[in-house]
């Protein structure tokens, strides 16, 4: 078997982390209501330990609900990693179990720990097992496609199954063939066939041989019962004959007509093939299944896997079009100065946060990592007054159209308190067939930086900095004061330009709901002729005062209509004000 390294995500429990304060990637606390005070978010509540989804009993009805679920949710990334990834190797229990979840983030955790069952170092960040499985497919990929993808041939599975065989015999062309004695002896001519030997397989037993036949003279080997079936003469009268056969002793029409598992014809050591024939049946129902899974043991580790919160923070995820492949995905981070521990020194309040986030794809395999230490300096005095107001981070990660998963651990260095978020999220593809959007961004902070600091420093997209505001864990919406300012950021990518005067002609409304009577108490409309000189990319920048508007909760909604193409993108984001 072939062994080859690859780095893959370990969840970190070691964390060395380093994060938050007056560096610059983070937004220095202010007094509550001043514009850069970052939203109130309450604590993440600490959420009840992950059930194994193997062994979680549920009703029929909830079956049946999460059927349907599997079919309106499972997307391509998922449909693809059960049935081509690894349709060899996952158990009838694991597929159920699988096909059971009704969410994406059940999912990931199951294929995490799906991988981990397997993994035959867990203490080391590389899992052997899974960097094997896809050497394997790309291996039967490029060596056993035959009008269909290797993967899915019968030697591509078996390789991938159980890994290079000991020993193979192969004739890829056929013709002459001597049968040894077991398969009655004589002279004949076969069809390719290739025998593979391993000597011991796991689950199977030793000495295993599995013979592959091309009957098709097409590269398209399929596994065998039937050592005969090679045999390219087999019904051609009188040619082929076995050692019987040409003494005489036994006829070739009587070889077609004795039923059994294999066409080989009687011989020398018939009675003893007879008597092997249960073994056959009974390896090559073996072969069938998956391999078992060799580090059981390993399963409750994955499924108690400790999910730590016991320092809060809130984390928001937006996306912006850097290319036609490559998208900006800036992670915003923001901790409550109440769940960070500050020391005194010198009259001055410090408190010191780690960070670290690291982003996979799918397989495994690390995409992006990031970490930092920073420091938040607050005067003594003021500690108290600010310790509803917020420590923003942010980070911005280039790429490419994907689901990933993003793991962000944060640390209290002074209070040794450790806080854990991990979420699967789709980064998206910004096609250039058809009208789409950024993130619509609500910020309490947008403004234009200097030409020479144009796409560099934290909150900068572009020529503006933005800072998002972040909407606490819980799921509400969030806060601005009366007396700040409400930003909303967005680019629109891909509006048609006209022909003749090469310019795109699409209006843009800006409407704010009251959430709670469904009234619309914001409506402004422009158009690109009142933006001077766009293209195809526009980038749309509005600010509101929230003194304009009465405590409650509101949604935001940008429309824009490109009338030459008649398509239209239509964003929108919830905020409260108090």
């Amino acid at each position: 078997m072939f062994r080859v390294g690859l780095r893959w995500q370990v969840f970190i429990t070691s964390l060395t982390l380093l994060v938050l304060s007056g560096f610059p990637a983070l937004a220095q606390s202010s007094n509550p209501g001043s514009p850069d005070q970052a939203a109130p978010g309450t604590p993440s509540a600490q959420p009840a330990p992950s059930m194994d989804p193997l062994k979680r009993s549920i009703s029929e009805k909830q079956k049946k609900e999460n059927a349907k679920a599997l079919q309106r949710e499972l997307g391509k990334t998922y449909k693809k990693w059960l049935d081509e990834d690894v349709a060899w190797i996952i158990s009838d229990e694991e597929r159920r179990a699988f096909k059971q979840l009704s969410n994406d983030e059940e999912r990931d955790q199951f294929i995490e720990a799906f991988w981990q069952r397997r993994d035959p170092t867990p203490d080391t960040e590389e899992n052997e097992f899974k960097e094997e499985h896809y050497r394997r497919i790309e291996y039967s990929n490029e060596h056993f496609a035959a009008g269909i993808a290797g993967w899915r041939t019968d030697r591509g599975r078996i390789y991938i199954m159980y890994g290079a065989p000991d020993e193979i015999d192969a004739s890829p062309s056929g013709g002459a063939y001597d049968r040894p004695i077991e398969e009655g002896g004589g002279s004949t001519s076969t069809y390719p066939f290739e025998d593979w030997r391993y000597r011991y397989l796991e689950g199977v037993g030793q000495e295993v041989i599995i013979e592959f036949v091309d009957k098709c003279m097409c590269g398209e080997y399929h596994m065998t019962l039937d050592r005969g079936e090679k045999d390219a003469l087999l019904y051609t009268p009188n040619a082929g004959l076995t050692l019987y056969e040409g003494m005489g002793l036994a006829s070739k029409t009587s070889r077609l007509d004795q039923g059994g598992l294999e066409t080989l014809g009687p011989g020398p050591s018939s009675g003893s093939q007879v008597s092997k024939e249960f073994d056959r049946l009974s390896q090559y129902a073996k072969l069938q299944a998956p391999p078992p899974v060799k580090f059981k043991d390993l399963e409750e580790v994955v499924s108690h896997k400790i999910s730590v919160n016991l320092m809060p923070f809130d984390v928001l995820a937006d996306f912006v079009r850097v290319t036609s492949d490559t998208v900006l995905v800036p992670v915003t981070i923001q901790i409550k100065n109440r769940d960070i521990t500050f020391i005194n020194k010198d009259g001055v309040q410090r408190g010191t946060v780690n960070i670290f986030g690291r982003v996979s794809t799918l397989t495994g395999r690390v995409a992006q990592t990031f970490e930092d230490t920073v420091q938040a300096d607050i005067p003594a005095e003021l500690l108290a007054k600010v310790a509803e107001n917020s420590q923003v981070y942010w980070k911005a990660l280039p790429l490419r159209p994907a689901r990933y998963r993003f793991d962000i651990v944060v640390k209290d260095v002074n209070g040794d308190r450790v806080g854990s978020w991990s979420k699967g999220i789709q980064v998206p593809d910004f096609a250039d067939d058809r009208l789409v959007a950024s993130s619509l961004i609500v910020a309490d902070l947008m403004e234009p930086v200097a030409a020479k600091n144009v796409g560099t420093g934290s909150f900068v997209i572009g020529a503006t900095k933005v800072r998002p505001r972040v909407p606490p864990s819980d799921g509400k919406p969030m806060t601005f004061k009366r007396g700040q300012k409400l930003n909303f950021w967005m680019q629109v990518y891909n509006l048609t330009v006209d022909e003749k005067t090469h310019k795109p002609s699409a209006t843009v409304e800006y409407n704010v709901i009251n959430a709670a009577t469904n009234a619309n108490v914001v409506h402004t409309v422009e158009s690109t002729e009142q933006m001077g000189n766009v293209g195809e990319q526009v980038t749309l920048q509005k600010t509101l005062s929230a003194a304009n508007l009465n405590p409650g909760v509101y949604r935001i909604q940008i429309k824009v209509n490109d009338n030459i193409s008649k398509q239209t993108v239509d964003p929108t984001a919830t905020f409260a004000v108090e």
